[in-house]
């Protein structure tokens, strides 16, 4: 028994450890942009942070949110903290994603993930899901879900990790 608790603990430690790391991989990919363009993520990630932000046009909860993170993008832009959109439609329902983002008024790159790719390389299995990567490509903090008054949360988070 005392075995099988060991195994359990180790995976688990495994498992925690290796998904804090996986944000080193994340700025090596390269996507497609809501332009057609190609992008290295390396070259949109902030100075400090960087929020990503798993949404789709189908999920309510993710529309109602994208308004928040416009105005937290607006308010951290000067402190080294960028924003990115990452769409999850799916390649049938790419071509509505440009005019959905024009729509909603989003001022921060979004890039198509139209394979889950990434959201599968961060093990994400829900929509919206908030990301929050550090300088040194290490996720340091996940949401999931959308609810009335999350973005103060997100706010202090942020600030919070700006000030550590």
């Amino acid at each position: 028994m005392k075995l099988i608790k060991y195994f359990f603990g180790l995976v688990l430690i495994v498992n925690i450890s290796s998904y804090s790391t996986m944000g080193q991989s994340i700025f090596n990919n390269t996507f497609v942009d809501i332009e057609g363009n190609e992008v290295q993520l390396s070259e949109m990630k902030g100075e400090k942070l960087t929020v990503l932000d798993f949404w789709a046009t189908w999920c309510k909860p993710c529309i109602k949110s994208i308004p928040k993170l416009i105005q937290l993008s607006e308010e951290f832009k000067d402190s080294g903290v960028n924003f990115i959109g990452v769409n999850e439609d799916s390649p049938r329902n790419s071509s509505k994603v440009k005019p959905f983002s024009y729509s909603l008024g989003i001022t921060y790159p979004v890039i198509l993930d139209s394979d889950q790719v990434l959201m599968n390389d961060l093990l994400i299995n829900s929509l919206p899901t908030l990301i929050i990567v550090n300088s040194e490509g290490e996720i340091v903090y996940t949401h999931v879900g959308y609810s009335n008054n999350d973005e103060i949360i997100l706010k202090q988070k942020i600030e919070a990790l700006l000030n550590e």
